[in-house]
């Protein structure tokens, strides 16, 4: 099974084909040029279509991370899968952001945290475990304060926890301050948002309309909480 999977919940625009059958990533390219996701996406899923040697028809399942991330970057990704799987009359799967990040340190037994940058000191954040290649979750996605998060990692005791996505900075801050020694960051190179995490993430998920997908929102657009507090309406 030929699987494409797009994420575009952050900064970095990230698009991979990977080859279920093969267990191997045929093309995997992330641009982090500052563009908006609506200009690169496109572009980078042709070419790595083209550089696969393959049509998008050969694609089976069509993958995206629907978040928690950027509002506009989630439905920019959404859109465009819909819009191809549609096109290809092929079935969709989501998957959310942190647990294709987890993913990424699939090799390695350990507890993860994804901790992605709400702003305001805030993360979006899940909890995984890690066991001889199998990630299974502990905690469904929520935000936090990054202390708030930091005094609930300590619960897992002494496992070694390793933090990922662009809110783990923070979170490791709040983590020494509250003297946990056995946190640290992933390797950069293994920390944010990748095609190919969205890809494996994505293979165990039930195969959906593409018209099912739908973005996850855990907290407001910023222009909508700012308006909503000149009117004095709590969102909090």
């Amino acid at each position: 099974m030929l699987i494409l999977g797009i994420d575009t919940s952050a900064a970095p625009c990230c698009a991979a084909i990977y080859d279920s059958d093969k267990d191997i990533v045929l093309a995997q390219t992330v641009i982090n040029n500052k563009l908006t996701h609506s200009v690169t996406l496109m572009p980078l899923v042709e070419d790595i279509i083209k550089n696969s040697e393959i049509k998008l028809s050969d694609i089976d399942l069509f993958a995206v991370s629907a978040g928690p991330g950027s509002f506009t970057g989630l439905r920019i990704g959404i859109s465009a899968v819909k819009g191809m799987a549609f096109a290809n009359n092929k079935p969709c799967a989501e998957v959310t952001s942190s647990e294709s990040m987890a993913y990424n340190l699939s090799a390695f037994d350990c507890i993860v945290c994804s901790a992605i940058d709400a702003r305001c000191n805030q993360v979006f954040d899940a909890i995984f475990e890690i066991k001889k290649g199998k990630v299974t979750r502990l905690t469904d996605e929520s935000c936090h304060k990054a202390d708030e998060l930091a005094q609930n990692l300590s619960a897992y005791g002494d496992k070694e926890i390793v933090l990922v996505g662009d809110g783990a900075e923070l979170l490791l801050s709040e983590c020494e301050k509250a003297g946990l020694k056995n946190v640290r960051l992933s390797p950069s190179h293994l920390r944010y948002q990748t095609g190919a995490g969205v890809c494996l993430a994505a293979m165990d998920k039930e195969q959906i309309k593409p018209e099912a997908l739908m973005p996850m929102y855990l907290k407001l657009p910023q222009a909508q909480r700012e308006l909503m507090a000149k009117q004095g309406i709590k969102t909090e």
